[in-house]
């Protein structure tokens, strides 16, 4: 079995090359552009891990995992022109850089392309690789509506926010792995833990995401703490600390909401120890962690087999609190 990191590797030097035509260039080299941005490459990397915990990676398994990641670079350069952001990876984003009109373009042309290396696929398992990939797709666009949606809305609940996150994050992550192991041949009941396996996972790094920007070391992490307080995100901290805050904390919270304080950061991170919002979303993220892993350990077979996808998801979802 091979680890994360070797299969990263692998896959960047497969997928390190020209995945569009060269005219009209105004059309295509913007994706050529957005693509050397680089990335982790982590959904491509889990569909060829979810392939090899079955059997050996698959010839095929290679484009399957290109046209993961060709969809899911189409939906970022997408977000990038919803969320109207002027850098990625600390590069201009493709909207910014060549205009809307071509990024949305683009974008779309980007998701053609992962069709088209789905098409190289074996025929025999293509369609109910296809029923997969298409009813991922189509979940992902529909958490993106719902964040959209949860910005101009005053309340929006905890499960309503899991139900979101699952669909804009955890479903593609969870998809990719049951791809690969489809394409390993597993059985239907595999398929479905490895699936459980990869939606949990994505809730508890969302949980663990949320938390490092309120409660983040930003040396460590790299960003500043407090972005999502400064934009009045709509978090797992911010949701459960407007639910069970006492009524004086609560007012005192949505007045830090209303207003643009220079304090604002360290008046609400304030609010959210006195409420525990902060222990509260530790053991949330470790539940969902070990419900993944759960998962994990039921699926049938040999434990050695596995020890990639724990290291994995320990790496992703780091205990050291």
């Amino acid at each position: 079995m091979q680890s994360f990191e070797l299969l990263s590797r692998k896959f960047a030097l497969y997928f390190d090359k020209e995945h569009f035509p060269g005219e009209p260039a105004t059309l295509y080299r913007p994706n050529d552009y957005f693509l050397k941005m680089g990335g982790k490459r982590i959904r491509p990397v889990l569909c060829l891990m979810g392939n090899e915990l079955f059997d050996e990676i698959r010839e095929d398994a290679w484009p399957l995992a290109s046209a993961i990641e060709l969809f899911h670079n189409f939906t970022l350069i997408h977000d990038d022109i919803m969320d109207k952001a002027p850098l990625r990876r600390g590069m201009e984003t493709v909207h910014a850089k060549y205009g809307e009109n071509t990024a949305i373009l683009a974008g779309d042309v980007m998701l053609v392309a992962a069709y088209e290396y789905l098409n190289k696929v074996d025929s025999g398992i293509l369609p109910s690789l296809l029923t997969l990939f298409n009813q991922t797709a189509r979940e992902v666009c529909e958490g993106q509506q719902w964040d959209m949606d949860f910005e101009k809305r005053e309340n929006v609940t905890i499960p309503e926010y899991i139900r979101m996150i699952e669909l804009k994050t955890s479903v593609l992550l969870a998809a990719s792995l049951k791809l690969g192991a489809i394409m390993g041949g597993a059985g239907e009941r595999n398929q479905n833990l490895i699936y459980e396996f990869g939606r949990k996972l994505g809730i508890a790094f969302q949980v663990q995401d949320d938390y490092l920007d309120a409660f983040g070391d930003p040396e460590k992490f790299g960003k500043q703490v407090g972005g999502d307080i400064l934009a009045n995100k709509k978090t797992f901290l911010l949701i459960h600390a407007l639910e069970t805050a006492a009524p004086a904390a609560k007012q005192a919270l949505q007045e830090q909401l209303a207003g643009h304080a220079p304090d604002k950061v360290e008046k609400v991170l304030q609010i959210f120890r006195d409420c525990k919002v902060n222990e509260w979303a530790l053991q949330l993220q470790d539940r969902y962690l070990d419900e993944a892993m759960q998962h994990l350990e039921d699926v049938a077979v040999l434990s050695k087999r596995k020890e990639p996808l724990k290291e994995l998801a320990q790496f992703l979802v780091k205990r050291d609190h």
